[in-house]
Parts: C-alpha cells; sequence; structure tokens
C-alpha cells in the first residue's frame, strides 16, 4: 500500500489520562515515549499522521463527583488546562503531527471520528472543523493504524467508527494502555469480532 493512502491516528495522548493526571492511566507515560520512539523510525510509513484530544467545556453528565469509571468521570481534559495538553513524552512526535482534532466540548465523546479539525492544525475551540472522517476521505487514506489512551474507550471506539467507515484499520496493542486492564483480552476480541487488526507485538 502507497503511504499516501495509510495514515497514524494518535489518541487522547493528554496529561490528564497519564500519570498523575486527573484520570490517569497506568502506562500512560510509556505510552507517549513509546509512540515517540516508534514515529522516529516509521513516521514515513505514513501518508498522514493526526492526534486527538478530549477537550472540556461543558460535558453534562460525563463529568460527576461520583463517577462510575464508565459512563461518568473525575473531571478531567478541560479545555485550555495543562490536564488537556499532550503528555511531554510524545513531544518528539508532535513534529510529525499534520493535523490536530478535539472533541467533547459539549457531550461526551470516545471516537476520534466525533473529532474536528482545528483551525490551521492548532488548538481552537470552533465546532465548525472539519471531523476526522471527512478529513480522512478528503486526504485519500483507505487504511489507519490507531494509538493512545485508552484501549478500552477511546481506542476501543475510534477503531469500531474507522470499520465503520469502511477503513481498514489495525490497533497497535503496545502503544496503547487501558483503564481497566483486565478488560483487554475482552476489547481486543470484540476489535477482532469487528474485522479490526490488532498487533500484540512491538
Amino acid at each position: 500500500m502507497d503511504a499516501s493512502e495509510r495514515a497514524l491516528l494518535i489518541i487522547d495522548v493528554q496529561n490528564d489520562f497519564c500519570e498523575h493526571g486527573a484520570l490517569a492511566v497506568a502506562g500512560g507515560a510509556a505510552v507517549a515515549a513509546g509512540i515517540a520512539t516508534d514515529l522516529a523510525v516509521r513516521s514515513a510509513d505514513y501518508g498522514h499522521i493526526a492526534t486527538t484530544q478530549d477537550w472540556h467545556i461543558d460535558p453534562g453528565t460525563h463529568f460527576s463527583d461520583t463517577p462510575d469509571f464508565i459512563d461518568s468521570w473525575p473531571v478531567h481534559c478541560v479545555a485550555g488546562t495543562p490536564g488537556a495538553d499532550f503528555h511531554p513524552g510524545l513531544s518528539p512526535a508532535l513534529g510529525h503531527v499534520g493535523a490536530r482534532f478535539r472533541k467533547g466540548r459539549f457531550a461526551a465523546a470516545y471516537s476520534g471520528f466525533e473529532a474536528r479539525l482545528a483551525a490551521d492544525g492548532e488548538a481552537s475551540d470552533s465546532e465548525s472543523g472539519m471531523l476526522l472522517g471527512d478529513w480522512l476521505r478528503t486526504a485519500g487514506v483507505t487504511s489507519v493504524d490507531i494509538v493512545g489512551i485508552a484501549t478500552d474507550f477511546c481506542v476501543r471506539a475510534t477503531a469500531l467508527d474507522a470499520v465503520a467507515q469502511g477503513l481498514d484499520t489495525t490497533v497497535i496493542l503496545p502503544l496503547s494502555a487501558a483503564v481497566h486492564p483486565q478488560s483487554v483480552a475482552e476489547v481486543v476480541a470484540g476489535l477482532q469480532d469487528a474485522r479490526v487488526t490488532v498487533l500484540t507485538l512491538g
């Protein structure tokens, strides 16, 4: 496959989802560093590289003082705060990123395909940017690799939506981290049933 038809989607590698963050996921910092290391070697494999970020302004019941960690969560990734920034371990990779997407401003949003392109590739609060799926189609992308946080939520949702939009989809498991590690085997089985390729070795 020509690299121009292939994209890497880096999902929600943000401070609040890594160790010491408001909604810390064990292994998040290692995922950030691992993605940066991988792209230092393999960036030419992709014609397009994009990031997503949770970017919450007022997401309603997505935030809760008594979260169930399934549908409701502690306050996290609030727009304009350090917790919503990319983890510094990802910094070496950001020079390869051609587009940045943000999601969840006023409602819960798990899939990267709910995210909208920020103006000129930079952060914005606009709801008018192009959706990720439209951007991929416009770019002629037919295949996506997905990495990031969290395996059992936003990575999973993004992968399922990618398949639904007709894309050949691969999740690179060593470059993702789960909120509930005990659920990963079940998540992987569900992804494979949905025709997602899951790479379990780096």
